[in-house]
């Protein structure tokens, strides 16, 4: 019997700072008073933050620049430049390059990774005032906006015009389009939508030297020569700083809903997939898994609680399945079909569930899901790993990094608490948190290169979509053979011969 239960979604809390990578090679000249005084030539004061400045900032209006949103690295950068247009962009990283001086380019600062903070004094770049919306067909979907535009705004922005941004996070108010595009991030309807390198059809991006590559088509086919813009997707602002961004919007549902499901074994999980993709086919929007421990978690630190306690009992794992589509009561004949027939199996994937019957349950399932993140940072200190791997590994690799922390005697109360894993089906990305008493280098030990070589025995990913950032840098060669790495630091080298660009990121 399928019914609602109500949950509130909270912000989530800033975890403890857990390492850094400082690499000692790294030789930039850092920020004088002298470069302060350039600055104010090419930006109002208001735009400058630094306690070099005439009129000091203090180190703690720095702080929100330097420390990750996860709190686990922390920059010693003494400016932060808030330029409004590309012209001001171009000319800050122009003067930079002929200086010397490191940049690390800042969206919403939202990474988990350490992607966007410094490592040392670099010289902080943020978007955050590049926030117009340069142009938008209505006809053809395509929005073309500066770098700084916040996702969600975005997506209010198009609402009244019925559609919406192909890209759906956590983090949406508060991400930037152009700090996404960066990351290539993924989000929670890839499965729907695809990712990033299908839906940017154009960039507008400054080099190191402070020349400005226009690319920032609007046309859905160009076939001309090399598709320069792929390379600065995902390319975490190695190569150079995007500032504006063409993007493909999607037409808005006109009908969603969503379930969820308990099942009885994790074996369940794929043929229910695939049975789900057989009768929904194109209104399936996201298929989330969420291992019990993970549910669990999230109830006990107030994300909700969608079933009752005898239908968790005997449930192993859940799965949230949306519906995005454009006749409500073709998409509820559809999933009402689906329950139907898994309910009556003789051999039933699921033991029951819950289906959202309002667009405010709609949003509490989905806070469920949502909400982990929040309820394991309550819980304890979170390793967390994004991976992709072949989804029938999923409870696998879970269980085998449980029971190597067993081995090494880390599994209770007072060292490793949970091993947890919950993400995306449609595309094979698990999220697989550590959670600790404290962050000790014990664990982190044991920890890796344990899952990186775990994953590598699946011929997986060691990042699915929060990027490499400075966490990962030592672990790319576990996705990367050598000379896909040669060939990286080739490009990189290439664009950016002084190194000054986000640099320790990505690239050891």
């Amino acid at each position: 019997m399928f019914a609602t239960r109500c949950a509130v979604r909270r912000l989530p809390q800033r975890a403890a700072r857990r390492w850094a990578h400082t690499p000692a090679t790294l030789k930039f000249n850092s920020v004088t008073e002298q470069d302060i005084a350039h600055f104010q030539k090419i930006l109002p004061a208001a735009s400058i933050i630094s306690t070099l400045s005439p009129v000091s900032s203090p180190a703690s209006e720095l702080s929100i620049f330097n420390d990750d949103w996860m709190n686990k690295y922390h920059g010693k950068s003494t400016t932060v430049l808030r330029p409004k247009s590309t012209k001001e962009v171009s000319e800050i990283v122009k003067y930079c390059n002929e200086r010397g001086i490191a940049i690390v380019p800042q969206g919403g600062n939202t990474g988990l990774v350490g992607g966007s903070v410094p490592l040392k004094d670099e010289l902080i770049l943020s978007l955050g005032n590049m926030t117009k919306i340069r142009s938008f067909d209505p006809v053809s979907g395509i929005i073309v906006a500066d770098a700084g535009c916040i996702l969600e705004a975005m997506s209010e922005y198009l609402a009244p015009h019925d559609y919406i941004m192909p890209l759906d996070l956590g983090a949406k108010g508060s991400c930037q389009i152009g700090g996404n595009v960066s990351t290539n991030a993924g989000g929670l309807r890839l499965l729907r939508y695809g990712n990033l390198h299908g839906s940017v059809l154009g960039l507008e991006v400054v080099l190191p030297d402070g020349t400005v590559l226009d690319q920032l088509s609007t046309l859905r086919k160009d076939n001309t020569g090399y598709d320069l813009k792929q390379l600065f997707i995902g390319a975490e602002g190695t190569l150079g700083i995007v500032t504006g961004v063409s993007i493909l919007a999607a037409p808005a549902p006109q009908a969603s809903s969503n379930v969820m499901l308990a099942l009885p074994k994790y074996d369940n999980v794929l043929p229910l997939f695939r049975e789900v993709k057989r009768q929904l086919s194109e209104i399936l929007s996201a298929f989330e898994f969420i291992d019990r421990k993970s549910y669990e978690l999230a109830v006990k630190h107030g994300q909700g609680r969608a079933l009752n306690d005898e239908d968790v009992e005997g449930a192993e794992c859940f799965v949230l399945v949306e519906t995005s589509g454009g006749k409500r009561e073709h998409d509820e004949e559809k999933l009402n079909g689906l329950l139907e027939s898994l309910l009556e199996a003789d051999e039933p994937l699921i033991n029951t569930g819950v289906l959202s019957q309002s667009p405010a349950q709609f949003s509490q399932l989905w806070a469920i899901r949502e909400g982990i993140t929040e309820a394991v940072s309550k819980e304890g200190k979170a390793y967390k790993y994004d991976i992709s791997i072949p989804v029938a590994s999923f409870k696998e690799v879970v269980d085998k990094t449980r029971d190597h922390l067993k081995s090494k005697g880390l599994l209770h109360d007072d060292a490793v608490k949970h091993v947890v894993g919950y993400g995306h089906v449609g595309d094979g990305n698990l999220h697989l948190n550590v959670v600790a008493a404290a962050y000790t280098p014990e664990i982190e030990a044991a920890l890796e290169p344990f899952v990186y070589e775990l994953v590598a025995s699946y011929k997986g990913s060691i990042s699915a979509e929060h990027g490499i950032g400075a966490m990962k840098t030592h672990a790319l060669q576990y996705s990367k053979s050598t000379t896909s790495i040669d060939l990286m630091k080739k490009i990189k080298a290439l664009f950016d011969p002084k190194g000054i660009m986000n640099p320790g990121k990505v690239l050891e």
